[in-house]
C-alpha cells in the first residue's frame, strides 16, 4: 500500500543550500525510497522569481516521490499542514554588522514563522533550524510557538559531525562508514568542541577507539577541533561562497535519523533543548549526543566528561546563555 506522502517545508528555498537541498528531499535522501513528499517552499518577496525557477526544474526533474510543489512568498500558505519543517532562510551577518543587529534582524523572523507555524502546521511537525546563528534562532522559534512541543524543535549541528567523522576518516584512512560516535557539544559556532572520546573506528578485528589510533593527542586536542570548528570559513574561503552541498546533505541525515532511527549502538549530534545534562545549562538550544527511535531523540546518558572536556563544555554554554540574553534583549 503506498504511503501518504509527508509536507515538508523548506524556507529560504531559492538560496544555496535550499536549491542543492530540495532535490535530494525529492529523491528520497531524507525520508527514504518508498516515502512520497510534497514540497513546501518559501522565500521572501525579492526571491519569487527564482523560486518559480526552482519549482520549474523539480518539475523538469520528474522526480517520481514528488507528489506536489508549493512554492510561495506567504508565511502561512508555506506553513500549512507541514509535516516537516527544515528553516534554511534567515539573515545573514553582512560586513560591518553588530552581531546584535543579526540577532535582531533573525529574531524578527522567526518570530513570526514560528506563530505561522503553530498556527498552521500539522499536529507534531518537526522542526530543524538551519539557518545562523541556529541554536538562538531554535530557542526563539520555540519561546514563540509554545504548543509545539519543545522536543520537536531542533537545530543542525550535523554538518559538525560529519565534518569530524570525515577529518577522522582522512587522518586515519579509512572509510568514513567505518567511523562512529564522535559529539558536537553545545554551540553551532566556533566554540563548539568536537569530541571523540568516545568515538570508535570499525577493523578487521574490532572496534577500536579512535585515540588509540590516531595515537597523537596533540592533533586530536588541537588542530583536529580547529579545523572542524573553522571549516565553514575554510569553505567560504576556497568556494568564495558558503558550504550549501555538505549543509544541504547534513540536513537530510538529521531528519532521517530523527524520524527512521539511529542505528543500534550509534549516536548522532543534534541541537536540542536542554534539560540540563552533562551540567550544561538549562533552557538553551545546545547541541548532545543522542539516539532517536520511533521518531524521538534521547539524550545519551552515563559518558565521561574529562577535565579538558569539561572546560570546552563549559565555554560553549556560556556563549550560548549570552546570546540568549542578547536574543531576548531584541525583544524587549
Amino acid at each position: 500500500m503506498a504511503k501518504e506522502p509527508v509536507r515538508v517545508l523548506v524556507s529560504g528555498a531559492a538560496g544555496q543550500i535550499g536549491y542543492a537541498l530540495v532535490p535530494m528531499i525529492a529523491r528520497g535522501v531524507m525520508l527514504g525510497a518508498d516515502q512520497p513528499v510534497i514540497l513546501h517552499m518559501l522565500d521572501i518577496p525579492p526571491a519569487a522569481e527564482a523560486l518559480n525557477g526552482v519549482k520549474m526544474e523539480l518539475v523538469d526533474a520528474a522526480f517520481p516521490l514528488l507528489k506536489g510543489v508549493v512554492a510561495t512568498t506567504d508565511v502561512v500558505e508555506a506553513c500549512t499542514g507541514v509535516n516537516i519543517a527544515v528553516m534554511v532562510g534567515g539573515f545573514p551577518r553582512k560586513e560591518g554588522m553588530e552581531r546584535k543587529d543579526v540577532m535582531s534582524k533573525n529574531v524578527s523572523i522567526y518570530k513570526s514563522q514560528a506563530s505561522a507555524l503553530e498556527q498552521h502546521a500539522a499536529p507534531n511537525c518537526k522542526v530543524l533550524v538551519v539557518a545562523n546563528p541556529a541554536n538562538t534562532n531554535a530557542l526563539i522559534l520555540k519561546e514563540f510557538a509554545p504548543s509545539i512541543p519543545a522536543k520537536n524543535i531542533t537545530c543542525l549541528t550535523r554538518l559538525d559531525h560529519n565534518r569530524a567523522l570525515g577529518q577522522i576518516s582522512e587522518k586515519l584512512n579509512v572509510q568514513v562508514s567505518d567511523v562512529k560516535n564522535v559529539i558536537i557539544w553545545g554551540n553551532h559556532s566556533s566554540t563548539q568542541y568536537p569530541d571523540v572520546n568516545h568515538a570508535t573506528v570499525k577493523t578487521p578485528s574490532a572496534e577500536k577507539p579512535v585515540r588509540e589510533l590516531v595515537k597523537d593527542d596533540a592533533w586530536l586536542n588541537g588542530e583536529f577541533i580547529t579545523t572542524v570548528q573553522q571549516r565553514g570559513a575554510a569553505i567560504i574561503k576556497a568556494r568564495k561562497l558558503s558550504s550549501a552541498l555538505s549543509a544541504a546533505s547534513a540536513a537530510c541525515d538529521h531528519i532521517r535519523d530523527w524520524v527512521l532511527g539511529t542505528p543500534e549502538g550509534t549516536w548522532v549530534s543534534m541541537g536540542v533543548y536542554s534539560d540540563g545534562s552533562y551540567n550544561a545549562p538549562a533552557g538553551v538550544i545546545y547541541s548532545f549526543p543522542v539516539t532517536c527511535r520511533n521518531g524521538e531523540w534521547t539524550i545519551v546518558q552515563g559518558l565521561v566528561i574529562d577535565e579538558f572536556s569539561r572546560k570546552k563544555l563549559d565555554l560553549t554554554g556560556a556563549e550560548l546563555t549570552k546570546e540568549k540574553e542578547l536574543a531576548y534583549s531584541c525583544l524587549s
